[in-house]
């Protein structure tokens, strides 16, 4: 018996997962492709097609059997049947190409299933404040399990799949590098919520809560997480980086603002130090081993494609 048949995963080839496509098809202009890449990532008809088009199919069959199963639950137990949003969890490593993921299938479950509100939130809303941070002494380990309040992202959770109708997520700004005070968005009566961040596969043990039996996951219908070879994403963390000196950094607004003048070499040599003490870690000790947790995994090769794709068979 192979290795293969052992793992709980049933693994596709890029090849293989295209096949899947069936007769699905989509027109996309380059500038809702554009919309949807990341900062150092684009984001081809190509991969839409042969990627995400079979994923999103997969999807719908999923959150219609969910949509089935409590509607059937309901019926028996002579319940009044309510709208119980199916919640999709994406995890991986910063600068892995979460947020590229998450738009992409926001914006083609929409687009396919015009009957599905889909809101996409984020978890860095969920990040303690700057000031916090600072008190707690632990502003250089933002993006570490006991940097977000993991019991408000909790009670978000609980307050979506309970079915109310307007719930508050807190904003986060990139470029301010900060929770932004008295701001939010609103998830009002969603078919999907979409919830994506490096935290989103953590268990207790690793976010530091004493509260040891509820995990973020436990709310997820199901989970992805995008992976790919180290030192792939630390290039890419690089490159970012050296992108974002020569755009949103030069901003007069920017938290990084004091980078925006380094020379391209000096650019890579901070973004290397930022990603070794602090990234590189927090892949190893905190986000990495959430993998097996996921139902699904994506990996992708060193040009940010789609390499393959793994399906939890258990």
């Amino acid at each position: 018996m192979t290795k293969e048949q052992f793992s709980p995963y049933i693994t596709y080839s890029r090849e293989e997962w295209a096949r899947l496509q069936e007769t699905t098809s989509i027109t996309i202009s380059e500038e809702e492709l554009e919309k949807l890449e990341g900062i150092y990532e684009t984001l081809s008809v190509k991969e839409i097609t042969e990627v995400y088009l079979p994923l999103v199919r997969l999807l719908s069959i999923k959150i219609e059997a969910a949509k089935q199963l409590h509607a059937l639950t309901d019926h028996f137990l002579q319940q009044e049947t309510r709208k119980v949003p199916y919640i999709l969890g994406i995890a991986g490593s910063v600068s892995v190409g979460k947020s590229t993921t998450a738009r992409a299938l926001t914006f083609l479950l929409s687009s396919l299933t015009p009957n599905y509100k889909v809101d996409l939130v984020t978890t860095d809303g969920f990040l303690y404040p700057n000031q916090v941070l600072e008190e707690k002494g632990i502003m250089n380990r933002k993006g570490f399990p006991e940097s977000y309040n993991v019991k408000a992202l909790i009670e978000f959770l609980t307050e979506i799949k309970s079915g109310n109708t307007n719930v508050r997520a807190p904003v986060y700004s990139h470029l301010h590098y900060n929770v932004i005070q008295d701001d939010y968005t609103e998830v009002v009566e969603p078919d999907v919520v979409i919830l994506e961040g490096v935290n989103v596969l953590q268990t207790p043990i690793q976010t530091g809560e004493r509260v040891s039996s509820i995990y973020v996951s436990d709310f997820f219908d199901l989970s992805l997480y995008i992976d790919a070879e180290e030192q792939n994403i630390a290039n890419w963390y690089v490159e970012r980086f050296k992108l974002l000196k020569k755009t949103a950094f030069t901003e007069e607004a920017s938290y990084f603002k004091r980078y925006a003048n380094l020379s391209d070499q000096e650019a890579e040599q901070v973004a290397k130090d930022i990603w070794n003490r602090i990234n590189k870690m927090n892949l190893e000790l905190n986000i990495r081993p959430t993998k097996g947790r996921a139902d699904i995994i994506i990996e992708k090769g060193n040009d940010h494609k789609v390499s393959s794709l793994a399906l939890r068979k258990l």
